[in-house]
């Protein structure tokens, strides 16, 4: 149900901002936009016609669930194109203002895409390629999926003006943003790291005040060569004037730095924090 939910989002976008705007689209997607600029071949056929081959080498690298859940997704995606061309839910002629085309365009794209790659799918063609390359090679998804539309952008000159290829390159800038984000989530937690001589008294107070535990690691300053010992604590976004708070009362001399946490899973964050251990 998601890929299919993830599929009508993208190919909304792709009717409504792309087609409707003369704007074309990075991967098999603007391969099947060329397509039907050069010779009025409808997008939904096309899809289905370019990605069988790739269905056979997903099935033989990815394995068999990602091969179904390609084959559910590329199905959807044509029928998802195929209903927005003829239905057509809105007409937007934005040409007056193609910037804001080419956000919202890359919008739909990405959180289309991003809801089908965080199921394990993909909508076949590129999308299969970016899963191999983040496999093998370590590339995230959006990286790869940049790289591969602006391939595909600069062969579509041969149908685009200049200008309507750097308005699509910004469309899926914007939606492979937007991927990584769908994907790896906003900045859910923070976590501080903390060099503190009063560890104890201060693990003890984010404990009381916070709810939130902490972790005692071991470091040596590399200038004095003294041993001290460094707390490191997750909490939440809308925690972290509270640490900071409780960090001042305790030491005020602490030395401490904030990072983003992408992801954070566990007891406080994932499970339910009225079985808090400490207060066990």
């Amino acid at each position: 149900m998601i890929i299919i939910l993830g599929t009508l989002i993208f190919g909304f976008g792709i009717i409504h901002f792309n087609l409707q705007n003369g704007l074309a689209h990075g991967g098999f997607t603007g391969i099947t936009l060329l397509l039907y600029y050069l010779f009025t071949i409808e997008p939904s056929i096309t899809n289905l016609v370019l990605n069988i081959p790739l269905f056979l080498i997903g099935y033989r690298l990815l394995g068999r669930k990602v091969f179904i859940y390609s084959l559910i997704g590329t199905i959807s995606l044509s029928v998802s194109l195929s209903i927005f061309e003829t239905y057509p839910v809105a007409n937007i002629p934005l040409q007056d203002d193609m910037i804001l085309v080419s956000l919202f365009a890359g919008v739909f794209s990405g959180v289309g895409l991003g809801l089908v790659f965080r199921t394990g799918g993909t909508t076949g063609g590129a999308d299969i390629l970016a899963r191999l390359s983040n496999k093998y090679f370590g590339t995230t998804l959006g990286q790869f999926m940049f790289t591969f539309d602006a391939i595909v952008i600069t062969t579509s000159l041969i149908r685009l003006s200049l200008t309507q290829a750097m308005y699509t390159l910004i469309t899926v800038f914007v939606a492979s943003r937007v991927i990584d984000f769908m994907i790896e989530g906003a900045s859910a937690a923070k976590s501080a790291m903390i060099v503190t001589n009063h560890s104890d008294e201060l693990s003890s107070e984010i404990r009381r005040r916070m709810s939130r535990g902490s972790t005692v690691l071991t470091g040596k300053g590399s200038y004095t060569h003294d041993e001290r010992e460094i707390l490191y604590c997750v909490v939440n976004r809308n925690e972290l004037i509270h640490l900071k708070t409780v960090i001042q009362d305790v030491d005020p001399y602490a030395f401490f730095s904030v990072n983003d946490v992408k992801e954070v899973s566990g007891e406080g964050f994932t499970f339910d924090r009225n079985r808090d251990p400490f207060h066990t």
